[in-house]
């Protein structure tokens, strides 16, 4: 049987630009009419949206990534969320007078940021119809997009595949059948309190890394036996002087949002890896009658803390956004990764793609073992 090929794209904010450079780097290794060498694409909050650009052009896989490439180079947070100081004030004082109205009155989303820019811009670049036409044409087997419920706390995996594929229910975790449209996007990457829920099929959804307890359970449901991992989980380097007070709320908030978008995928990896070891002592036969297969998998993560990148660029940020986040206490010196989810200024995101170039450049020999390819020579 030949290989399944899924390409899982954690969440993360603006650290998703990092996930570009380990692509950029594999795309050279394919002739430029090369089609992506995916059959199923998943991806969580900034990487699904990453994943879906992907997705429209599966049939020439130098297209898909130029493009992200030149999207991400060419970012600034007034793109995703409204940054000057009349939009972050007239979104707060609305946020305001929502907090003393009624529910019944009162409608719309709370949220740190009015990411009504981002919308615009998913609508201006990323073509759905042309998903449909890949997964015809046998470009793509599958594309999907993890979101969580508000309603019942649920893990709501929304995908667009062959006919083939069907919809799976599992502990507080279900995939359904669906065409993506920019609403799922814009759920799926709406970071708890900073960026507004989505109201989706008659529920509420936010950020698909909240409720995801199984991060690799969509790519096999999907049918791959392999799959790539772009996790941006970066090492931080822990102070080892003794705490003189307690953390501060800034803090904190990073430590969660580090957990929200990594923890789980980390652990359902050592999970994996358990059970393909447990598999290799078992039968295929029995293998087969258990219906459990091994899943190959190769990971990568950023080598450098992207907080600490983040903070070289921390003036660049729009000085609304920056007086704002120091109400709450967070400045260039916190030891905080919050600045790292919220920085989309070019020069930072330009610096992940290159990290994740030179990532990727330096384990280029897994990567060719892995896809089972030659390295292409223009």
């Amino acid at each position: 049987m030949a290989d399944s090929v899924a390409l899982v794209l954690g969440g993360g904010g603006a650290r998703a630009a990092y996930q570009i450079g380990v692509l950029k780097a594999l795309v050279q290794l394919y002739p430029r009419n090369h089609h992506i060498p995916f059959n199923i694409l998943c991806g969580t909050s900034a990487g699904a949206i990453n994943a879906t650009s992907l997705a429209t052009h599966a049939s020439c896989f130098h297209l898909g990534v130029k493009k992200l490439d030149w999207v991400w180079r060419h970012f600034h947070t007034g793109k995703v969320y409204k940054s000057s100081i009349s939009g972050v004030t007239s979104h707060l004082l609305k946020m305001a007078v929502k907090g003393i109205q009624l529910d019944r009155i009162s409608t719309d989303a709370g949220s740190l940021f009015d990411n009504q820019p981002l919308r615009e811009l998913l609508n201006q670049l990323i073509d759905f119809a042309r998903i449909d036409r890949n997964i015809i044409n046998g470009a793509l087997d599958a594309i999907s997009v993890d979101t969580s419920c508000y309603n019942n706390s649920h893990s709501y995996t929304f995908y667009q595949g062959h006919e083939s594929i069907g919809d799976w229910q599992r502990a507080r975790r279900n995939g359904i059948r669906t065409r993506l449209h920019t609403e799922h996007l814009l759920a799926s990457s709406a970071i708890p309190m900073v960026f507004p829920s989505i109201a989706l099929n008659r529920n509420y959804f936010g950020d698909g890394s909240v409720h995801q307890l199984a991060p690799l359970s969509s790519p096999i449901h999907l049918g791959a036996n392999k799959v790539f991992v772009i996790n941006l989980d970066s090492p931080h380097q822990q102070s080892h002087t003794e705490l003189v007070h307690h953390p501060s709320t800034a803090t904190i908030a990073g430590h969660l949002l580090d957990t929200i978008f990594s923890d789980t995928l980390n652990s359902d990896l050592e999970r994996l890896e358990r059970i393909n070891k447990t598999l290799d002592l078992i039968e295929p036969k029995q293998r087969q009658q258990l219906g459990l297969r091994q899943i190959e998998t190769l990971v990568f993560k950023p080598s450098e803390d992207l907080s600490e990148i983040a903070s070289r660029y921390y003036e660049e940020m729009p000085f609304a956004i920056r007086s704002l986040l120091k109400l709450i206490g967070i400045s260039k010196q916190s030891d905080s990764s919050i600045v790292s989810y919220l920085l989309f200024e070019s020069s930072y995101t330009s610096a992940l793609i290159d990290l994740g170039y030179q990532d990727a450049m330096a384990r280029i020999d897994e990567i060719t073992d892995f896809f089972d390819i030659s390295i292409h020579t223009p």
